[in-house]
């Protein structure tokens, strides 16, 4: 490739990492260069898995998660959230129920993104929301793909007590953490909130390190333990969804 050409796609890839998500139009304008070139460069770069176009039209440009793990995360919470709502909302609609989807910041989750049921009675946490691991169905289930190393430092660490139910026990943590792994999603009843239960399941990134958890949340006088067989595997299909779009 030319030294311009290279030039051009550099020019691009740094127009997209922070304009996103952003079209070709818009891109070409913001980076002074013909719509033939933005194309080519944008072509070349989905190619070899360093930007991603959306499904629906118009036609929007975004960075893949390969790319952000060598930027340094430029724009990771985002690029998350645009590639998990749809299939949140496909969740919402089969169980219709409170979806939330949360990703780490230091040893907590944030919550990133909430689809309310239409219940009147509802589970509800504030966007932005910072929610202990050992607590809550998402965290047990990030928890639950972490390192053991990484396991092992978090619960040596003060574990906060949101509700009388909360766990505080290192191994009855580790003990749930285990049964989270085998069956492939979490359970959390009144852990994090009294009177509310949650079932949630970790979204990966390529190399199989957690970035994030999407949950089903709701009153425990309506998702009661009969309903966990069936909501457990819709949370996890739609986590193993989200992390099949995410990888490039």
């Amino acid at each position: 490739m030319a030294t311009t050409s290279v030039v051009s796609a550099f020019r691009v890839l740094e127009g997209v990492a922070e304009l996103q998500p952003i079209g070709l139009s818009e891109l070409a304008r913001a980076v002074d260069l013909p719509k033939s070139t933005v194309q080519r460069c944008l072509l070349t770069l989905q190619e070899v898995g360093w930007v991603e176009s959306s499904a629906a039209a118009p036609t929007r440009w975004g960075m893949t998660l390969r790319a952000l793990s060598v930027c340094g995360g430029v724009g990771l919470r985002e690029s998350l959230r645009e590639v998990a709502l749809p299939v949140m909302n496909d969740l919402q609609l089969a169980t219709t129920e409170t979806v939330h989807l949360a990703a780490p910041d230091g040893d907590v989750l944030v919550l990133l993104e909430r689809l309310d049921t239409s219940h009147r009675l509802r589970a509800f946490l504030a966007l932005g929301e910072r929610i202990p691991l050992h607590t809550s169905a998402t965290g047990l289930a990030y928890l639950s793909a972490c390192t053991p190393e990484y396991v092992a430092d978090y619960l040596a660490g003060p574990l906060e007590q949101r509700t009388p139910d909360s766990m505080k026990d290192p191994a009855a943590i580790r003990a749930e953490l285990a049964v989270i792994r085998e069956r492939g999603y979490s359970v959390n009843v009144g852990g994090l909130s009294s009177g509310i239960s949650s079932l949630g399941a970790p979204v990966l990134d390529r190399t199989g390190a957690p970035v994030a958890a999407v949950s089903v949340s709701g009153p425990s006088s309506r998702l009661e333990p009969s309903r966990f067989d069936d909501l457990g595997p819709r949370v996890a299909d739609a986590a193993a969804r989200i992390t099949r779009l995410l990888r490039p």
